[in-house]
């Protein structure tokens, strides 16, 4: 595979000699064979042009849910990397969202042989608990040396606080990263979103961000205690930022992020009672998300994710109550991101996080393995279902404005451009 990318700018803050200069780049055999202000091409070269053309490494997702096995309607292996490939994704962090869900070796082995041949690269999370169920550990050991890059029981609270703590001592073993979801059960009860003036509202039960702060507050307590490698995802409130500031400053290892609807929508959306902006955590306050968006910009928030979570058409359109959590985001990260933050800044967060799981982070350099991602950051469209790539239609974007467009990606000496 020759390709060769005319006048492009690239965006890539560590290297200030080409940071946003013009260039031509030769890709030859998926190796960065020659940065240049201009090359000829040869015949055997595909040469890729696009109207303000900017070319990043390629952009990395810590929270991606698809339903293979057990829920294909709602998205196949095959179809999901293939969204997240045509949204500029070239490493992807998969979450045990699945039934059965990926609770041992062989399960982590299966999910890494589905995507071999993919442009975008999985990387699974197994389970933290047998069947996610909260009550013994699973495989850790097995699943990280089958290739998991983590373990978490995907949007379960984990309720047995001892269980935890022997999960953080075990890891240390073999540098795991555990994950905890910040959700007292107990709290929330029956909750279906945020508690305030809409949930009163709407007549709907309303869940407490106290719900999600007690949870990160015991959890931290746990970590201090034990040690070892702890992420929080997808925080959603003003004093989760503050609580997990505080603990980084203490100096142990937690990170977390934030889900990007979170950072751009409030639950003023929900006065429709449109079932694609259930999500979990809710969408709350224009506070919280002020506050996000700062703890993003601090560096207190390590990274932001589309929390892409493909539900079908019969768990959406009933009534709210009994609607399915979740939205898909994929294709509409970027355009959302870039609304929210200077386009350089929303490189930097799609580009960064790949450390935290133990993955390497590609250069764009001469010699370099070509992973990279095509982009224009101007243009301007409106989402529509069109644009839709997965299977699943949840979007909480529909009919919004995009500001941003994906043109491709290179990866594993394939291209989608």
């Amino acid at each position: 595979m020759n390709i060769l990318l005319k006048n492009a700018t690239i965006v890539d803050s560590s290297n200030k000699s080409l940071h946003l200069k013009k260039r031509d780049i030769h890709i030859k055999n998926g190796i960065i064979h020659k940065i240049a202000a201009r090359i000829v091409p040869s015949g055997k070269d595909k040469v890729v042009e696009y109207p303000n053309l900017h070319v990043s490494i390629g952009w990395f997702d810590s929270s991606v849910s698809f339903g293979e096995p057990g829920y294909e309607e709602r998205e196949t292996i095959e179809n999901g990397l293939k969204t997240a490939t045509r949204s500029g994704f070239t490493d992807i962090v998969l979450n045990p969202n699945t039934n059965p869900v990926p609770d041992s070796s062989s399960d982590i082995v299966f999910l890494k042989n589905a995507a071999k041949d993919s442009v975008t690269n999985l990387h699974p999370l197994g389970t933290l608990t047998a069947k996610s169920e909260g009550k013994d550990l699973a495989e850790m050991f097995d699943m990280k040396n089958a290739g998991a890059v983590g373990f978490y029981d995907f949007k379960r609270s984990i309720e047995n606080s001892n269980l935890l703590k022997i999960a953080l001592q075990y890891a240390q073993n073999f540098d795991g990263l555990v994950h905890s979801f910040p959700l007292n059960t107990k709290i929330a009860g029956k909750g279906v979103v945020s508690e305030g003036e809409v949930s009163t509202k709407m007549g709907l039960k309303g869940i407490p961000a106290l719900a999600e702060e007690l949870r990160i507050v015991r959890d931290l307590f746990i970590l201090e205690y034990t040690g070892g490698k702890l992420h929080i995802p997808t925080i959603s409130s003003a004093n989760s930022v503050k609580l997990i500031a505080d603990a980084k400053k203490k100096g142990l290892d937690v990170s977390c992020s934030v889900a990007i609807h979170n950072l751009y929508k409030t639950d003023d959306a929900l006065e429709e009672y449109d079932t694609n902006f259930k999500v979990m955590p809710p969408l709350r306050t224009q506070k919280d998300a002020k506050a996000l968006i700062k703890g993003v910009k601090d560096g207190v928030i390590d990274f932001v994710c589309s929390d892409h979570t493909p539900m079908n058409i019969e768990e959406k359109r009933v009534e709210f109550d009994n609607a399915a959590y979740g939205a898909i985001g994929l294709e509409t990260s970027f355009g959302i991101l870039n609304q929210i933050f200077d386009f350089e800044f929303t490189i930097k967060l799609l580009t960064h996080g790949r450390d935290r799981y133990q993955l390497k982070t590609p250069n764009l350099k001469e010699g370099e393995v070509a992973c990279l991602t095509l982009f224009d950051p101007k243009e301007e469209y409106t989402f529509t279902k069109k644009d839709v790539i997965s299977t699943s239609k949840n979007s909480t974007f529909l009919e919004k404005s995009m500001k941003g467009r994906v043109f491709g990606v290179i990866c594993n000496n394939k291209a989608i451009i």
